[in-house]
C-alpha cells in the first residue's frame, strides 16, 4: 500500500512538472541587409509565426516560457575552433572586450561573397549581417542549451525551441546552408560536460543530412546520431548522409543514415516515415537506451515544400506522431529544436502538432494513413540502412516489425499476434514445468501435511 501511494505521488509530482518553450526576439534581427525577406527563404518570419501560432491555440499559455539567453564563447567552443567562434560569434561591439591582437589576425582571413540581391553573405545561401548574426546565432545556441539543462534537472518535462538561424549544417570550422553554430550539437556537449548525461540521442528529421551534427560526433559512442533525409544517392544538398557512414573508430555504429533514395517517384510521405521509426529509429533508440533526447526538428519533409527545398510529404499530424514515439525514451525528456523549413504555414502546423504532442495530446493518424503501404523506393533504403546497421544493433537483425512493405496497423497487428503466441507458450511451459514437478517432490508434501 504504501508502495502504492509513492508510485502515485510520484505521478502528481510529474503532472505539476511544466513542459517548456523558448523564443527570444532577438533572433528576429538577423536579417538580410538587403531588406528583402522574398530572396531569403530563411528569414525572420519563420519563427514569428510559429511563436503566433502557438498563442493563438493557447499552447503558450500551457507551458513555462523560459529566458532565452546568448552562448558563451567556451560554450560555442565544445563543438568549434576558437577561429570560427571568433569570426562568427562576436560583433564590433563585443569585439572590444576581446584581446585585439588575436582578433586582428583572424579577422583579416573573413571571406565574404556578394549576393545577387545586394547583401553579404558567407556563401551564396547563407547571409550575413555584421550587427545581428552573431547575436542572433548565439541566442539559438544558448536557449537550446538553457531548455536542455532544464529538462535535464527535471525542472521541465521536455520543450521545444524556437529559435533561428538553424545549426545542424555548421561543422566545427564552417557555417553553411544558413547555419552558423551548431546549437543542437552544443547544448548534447553541455550535456555531457555539466549535467554528467552519458548517453545522448540525437534524431535528426530535417530533409538535409545534418552533415554538421554527424561530423563533431562521428567518433564519439555517447551520442547516437540518426538523421531521416533525402539523399537520392549523394545529389540532394549538402551530399552527405548516406546509410553506409557509420561513425568511426569507437563511434563506429553510432550513426545512422535513413537516407532517402529515388527522387520524388513517388515523394516521402507518412507511411515510409512510420516504417522508419518502426523497423530502424525506435529499435535503435531503444537498444541505446539514452538520457535525453535531442530532436533536430526541421520541417522541410512537411507537405508543402517545393522539390528543390523538399519536395515531400509529411504532414503534421505525423511529426507529432513521432514525437509521441520519441517521448517513450529517456523518461520523455524530449527537447525539441527548430531547424529548417520554409513554408510557413507548414512549420506552423508541424510545430503546433509536436508542441500539442509534448503536453500529452492524443491525436489520432487516419485510418488511410495507417492502412498505407511505403513505396518500393522507401522499402529499398530502409532495406539498405538496416543491412548496414544489423553489424552494430541486436534490435535492427531480421527485420524488426515483419516486411519492411507493411503498413503501420499490418506490423502493429503482427506485433499483436506474436505477443499474444509468446505469451501463449510461456504459459504452456510453465504449466508443463509445474506439472512435472509435483510427482518428483512427494516428500515435501507430506512433511507439509505434518
Amino acid at each position: 500500500m504504501l508502495r502504492r501511494r509513492h508510485a502515485a505521488r510520484r505521478v502528481e509530482v510529474w503532472r505539476l512538472v511544466p513542459n517548456g518553450l523558448v523564443y527570444d526576439s532577438q533572433m528576429l534581427k538577423h536579417q538580410c541587409t538587403c531588406g528583402d525577406n522574398s530572396s531569403h527563404p530563411e528569414h525572420a518570419g519563420r519563427i514569428q509565426s510559429i511563436w503566433s501560432r502557438l498563442q493563438e491555440r493557447g499552447l503558450r499559455g500551457q507551458c513555462e516560457t523560459i529566458r532565452g539567453r546568448k552562448a558563451s564563447l567556451e560554450e560555442l567552443q565544445s563543438v568549434h575552433s576558437e577561429r570560427h567562434v571568433l569570426l562568427y560569434g562576436t560583433n564590433p561591439l563585443n569585439r572590444l572586450k576581446l584581446d585585439n591582437r588575436k582578433l586582428a589576425g583572424i579577422l583579416s582571413q573573413r571571406m565574404f561573397v556578394m549576393l545577387p540581391c545586394g547583401g553579404v553573405g558567407v556563401d551564396n545561401d547563407t547571409i550575413w549581417n555584421e550587427s545581428h548574426t552573431s547575436t542572433a546565432s548565439r541566442m539559438a545556441a544558448g536557449s537550446i542549451t538553457e531548455l536542455a539543462f532544464r529538462v535535464a534537472k527535471g525542472e521541465l518535462k521536455n520543450g521545444f525551441a524556437v529559435v533561428r538561424p538553424p545549426g545542424h549544417h555548421a561543422d566545427p570550422s564552417n557555417p553553411m546552408g544558413f547555419c552558423y553554430f551548431n546549437s543542437v550539437a552544443i547544448a548534447a556537449k553541455q550535456l555531457q560536460q555539466k549535467m554528467s548525461a552519458s548517453k545522448v540521442l540525437i534524431v535528426d528529421w530535417d530533409v538535409h543530412h545534418g552533415n554538421g551534427t554527424q561530423e563533431v560526433f562521428y567518433n564519439d559512442p555517447s551520442v547516437l546520431y540518426i538523421s531521416l533525409h533525402r539523399y537520392d544517392d549523394g545529389n540532394f544538398f549538402p551530399g552527405s548522409g548516406s546509410a553506409a557512414e557509420v561513425g568511426s573508430g569507437a563511434g563506429e555504429g553510432f550513426n545512422v543514415n535513413v537516407a532517402w533514395t529515388g527522387g520524388l517517384e513517388p515523394p516521402m510521405g507518412d507511411a515510409e516515415y512510420l516504417a522508419a521509426f518502426r523497423t530502424v529509429v525506435m529499435p535503435i533508440a531503444q537498444e541505446f537506451s539514452p538520457d535525453v533526447v535531442l530532436v533536430s526538428a526541421g520541417f522541410d519533409a512537411a507537405d508543402g515544400h517545393a522539390p528543390p527545398l523538399g519536395g515531400y510529404k509529411v504532414s503534421a499530424k505525423c511529426f507529432g506522431f513521432l514525437t509521441r514515439q520519441l517521448m517513450s525514451l529517456a523518461g520523455g525528456r524530449v527537447v525539441m529544436a527548430l531547424e529548417g523549413g520554409h513554408d510557413l504555414t507548414a512549420i506552423c502546423d508541424a510545430s503546433e502538432a509536436c508542441v500539442s504532442a509534448l503536453l500529452g495530446v492524443q491525436e489520432p493518424l487516419s485510418e488511410e494513413v495507417l492502412l498505407k503501404t511505403p513505396s518500393l523506393n522507401g522499402v529499398r533504403s530502409l532495406q539498405k540502412v538496416l543491412q548496414v546497421q544489423s553489424k552494430y544493433w541486436q534490435s535492427v537483425r531480421g527485420s524488426p516489425g515483419g516486411p519492411l512493405g507493411r503498413s503501420f496497423l499490418s506490423a502493429e497487428s503482427r506485433d499483436r499476434e506474436e505477443t499474444d503466441a509468446v505469451n501463449a507458450l510461456a504459459s504452456l511451459s510453465v504449466h508443463v514445468l509445474t506439472t512435472k514437478r509435483v510427482p518428483d517432490e512427494p516428500m515435501e508434501h507430506d512433511e507439509d501435511s505434518m
